[in-house]
């Protein structure tokens, strides 16, 4: 009989931590980002990160002596996550975000447990749908809309298809989320997952990249843009997904996703430590609205608080 806790339970302070640092890694991805589209086309930017990630994750597994799993059943299931966990869902936000703003774009992103919870509920047997998991994501994802501000909201609706774009890499997401618990039974350690998804997803995305934007006629990137290229292959990519994958398997599913809600609150925090950047108002509400439905999804603050009463 397995000794792992059940998944649909309250998270650990260990998960808890995973989770925020998982949140820090992928909130800088946007820093870094930032810096390689003024150098790079967007669907370059994409595979030189999964490849790089790729690269780096098998270096160290050779290292350690780590062997990448075999057979077509689990490379199968490494390319499924590929395509629903990398290919997809960059895809699908580098052409959003073409038209709408990144407010908004972090609005729509921040659903992504939403779709989760409906997923794990109809593909899991012991992540089901409770209200109170429902209320805290919907909580959550009010509190990511209060922190970027209503002047995102403004532009709801004014270029559907891109908006729909960001949605579908939401629910990819959400998908994957729910796909990616089947590793941990095949016993694919983290690292291996993160390995070959990143893997598949490069030979995936190649041929697109290849086709629209024609790197070979690209001038070579500057010094800032290589650092960061690395910063975001290594740190935001590589390390991040064995984080992501250790959470999910031990997690579950909505636990996971509920990294999109955290990233803007890190992203916020690091801006201003970094670069005194003081927070608005608005921003301190969003943040608290956050903790709140975090609070709800985990479920030990409102046990504490019906004690308390009791």
């Amino acid at each position: 009989m397995s000794s792992a806790p059940p998944i649909n339970r309250s998270m650990t302070p260990l998960e808890w931590a995973m989770l925020l640092g998982l949140s820090v890694l992928w909130g800088g991805s946007f820093f870094f980002n930032g810096v390689l589209v003024r150098e790079l086309p967007a669907f370059t930017i994409v595979l030189l990160r999964v490849a790089i990630a790729a690269a780096a994750l098998r270096g160290w597994m050779a290292a350690r002596g780590i062997a990448m799993p075999r057979g077509a059943r689990a490379w199968g299931a490494m390319a499924a996550m590929g395509l629903l966990n990398n290919a997809v869902p960059l895809t699908l936000i580098v052409e959003g975000q073409r038209h709408i703003p990144s407010g908004l774009a972090a609005i729509l992103n921040a659903t992504t447990p939403l779709f989760g919870v409906v997923v794990a509920h109809f593909a899991t047997a012991d992540e089901k749908m409770t209200g109170r998991r429902l209320v805290g994501v919907l909580v959550g994802v009010a509190g990511v809309a209060a922190m970027i501000g209503a002047e995102a909201l403004r532009t709801v609706g004014a270029d559907l298809p891109s908006q729909l774009a960001v949605l579908g890499a939401a629910m990819s997401y959400a998908l994957a989320g729910a796909f990616g618990r089947r590793f941990r039974a095949m016993g694919i350690a983290p690292v291996a997952v993160a390995t070959g998804q990143s893997a598949t997803a490069a030979l995936m995305l190649a041929p697109l990249a290849l086709a629209v934007d024609r790197p070979w006629t690209l001038h070579a990137p500057g010094a800032t843009a290589v650092a960061a290229m690395l910063a975001l292959a290594l740190a935001s990519t590589a390390f991040a997904y064995v984080v992501y994958f250790r959470i999910l398997s031990t997690a579950g599913t909505v636990n996971a996703l509920l990294v999109t809600q955290l990233v803007p609150v890190t992203a916020l925090l690091l801006g201003a430590l970094a670069l005194g950047e003081a927070p608005h108002a608005s921003q301190l509400v969003g943040m608290a609205t956050i903790a709140l439905g975090l609070a709800i999804v985990d479920g030990r603050p409102l046990r504490l608080l019906r004690t308390a009463a009791a």
